[in-house]
């Protein structure tokens, strides 16, 4: 089995490892001039050959069970921190805009803390790799991601530039939707992004089409219209719902792109991608808050009187939910991660019901369950349906009482037709 390098988009197959054991069978042919000793000795060695067998077999068991129990174990503590991060700064961002309601200069201040990735990836490197590289090694190999030629200025406007203004739209669009309405609406509508990115893959990238995530999609966009209708469409609430649906929208079609364009990225060119997105809001976007200020749309009267603290968990919160999405793959499934975002929602309508600054209805509550219904069923593998077809013969087969076989043909189609499963779920 060749070894492939891990990715930050990784494939299916590599969700859940298959060991397949091969049963160890002695020869078939009869033996006639063999003396009796001969027979016992050979017995014995068989017997031998066998318990080491089984032995081995319980090892290899034991094994992926520990590696499975410690990987389940860091996906629970994984989906507390990306549940903690998204909701924390969704909250702080909330608390933010009552002492400095600026959301743009705190898109542009969050996005340049991205400038960390890169650094922050590099002492892992030292820390775990055992062919430590020089910075300047590392970066050239990574900037081999942009092509032959490396990062140029043409690579830079034309694949770059275009997915910052997206990060940055992205960012921008949740904040002010934010300011709208209640965090609990924002965060789960946000989770709508999930559905859209389906469906631009349906239709861009020419994607597998599935009945169950064209159903996650419907009732996705079920729950946006029930969010409004429970609200009453008033003019502020529509307001912010269209801003938050646009958000997830921006940050749907900036995952297409991203695939479409640049395809899959290592951890390393994963985190050079998103400093040089840092370094370049830093550069080319610093105008834009000073212009906001002398306009006094974004206006403050002293740098002491900006809420620093609050500013800066933001972007931290923010800096530390982008590390966990993006290289919380390595050490748990990746389906754990997604449910953490998930569970964000609950968490932002305890602390808005605490605050008092939602009311729950019925059809408020109905809708917020629907899009994390839908948010759920995208979670599903691609071969969702088979796993339960399998489950269910399984399971049949263990009510049944046990037949007697006929010998070492059906022991060889078993153990071929556990062979070709291992193998189909491993190339899926």
């Amino acid at each position: 089995m060749k070894k492939h390098s891990a990715r930050v988009a990784p494939l299916s197959a590599c969700n859940s490892p298959v060991l397949t054991l091969t049963k160890v069978r002695g020869e078939d042919r009869p033996r006639e001039n063999v003396v009796g000793t001969a027979d016992g000795q050979a017995m014995v060695g068989g017997a031998g050959v066998e318990s080491g067998a089984g032995r081995q077999r319980l090892r290899c068991c034991v094994r992926v069970t520990a590696v499975q129990v410690r990987k389940a174990i860091w996906g629970v503590a994984m989906v507390m921190c990306v549940c903690s991060s998204w909701a924390g700064s969704t909250q702080l961002a909330k608390l933010t805009f009552k002492k400095y309601d600026a959301p743009f200069t705190l898109t542009w201040f969050a996005t340049t803390w991205n400038c960390l990735f890169f650094p922050l990836y590099y002492i892992g490197h030292l820390c775990k790799s055992p062919e430590r590289q020089t910075p300047k090694q590392r970066f050239r190999e990574c900037c081999r991601f942009f092509g032959d030629d490396g990062l140029t200025a043409k690579v830079f406007f034309t694949k770059v530039a275009p997915f910052g203004l997206l990060w940055i739209l992205t960012n921008y669009l949740y904040l002010q939707a934010l300011r709208k309405i209640n965090s609990t609406d924002v965060s789960a509508l946000f989770c709508c992004n999930k559905a859209f990115v389906f469906l631009l893959s349906w239709i861009v990238l020419r994607d597998r089409f599935m009945g169950v995530r064209i159903v996650a999609a419907i009732l996705a966009i079920a729950g946006i219209v029930m969010l409004t209708y429970a609200d009453g469409f008033h003019s502020h609430s529509v307001i912010g719902i269209t801003l938050v649906v646009a958000s997830a929208s921006a940050s749907a079609l900036y995952k297409v792109l991203f695939k479409l364009v640049l395809g899959s990225a290592k951890f390393g060119e994963a985190a050079l991608f998103l400093t040089i997105v840092g370094g370049a809001n830093f550069i080319f976007m610093s105008f834009v808050p000073v212009l906001l200020y002398f306009t006094h749309v974004e206006y403050f009267t002293s740098f002491a009187d900006l809420p620093w603290a609050c500013m800066c968990g933001v972007a931290a919160l923010l800096l530390a939910f982008n590390i966990l999405v993006n290289f919380g793959i390595a050490i748990t499934y990746p389906t754990l991660i997604s449910l953490g975002i998930v569970l964000s929602v609950p968490v932002n309508a305890m602390v808005d019901l605490y605050t008092c600054d939602i009311h729950f209805n019925t059809v408020r509550l109905i809708a917020v369950c629907i899009i994390c219904l839908g948010f759920l069923m995208l979670l599903l593998p691609e071969d969702w349906d088979q796993c339960l077809i399998e489950l269910g013969t399984k399971l049949r087969k263990r009510e049944q009482p046990a037949e007697p076989a006929d010998g070492g043909n059906s022991s060889g189609l078993n153990w071929t037709r556990r062979a070709r499963t291992s193998m189909s779920t491993f190339t899926h």
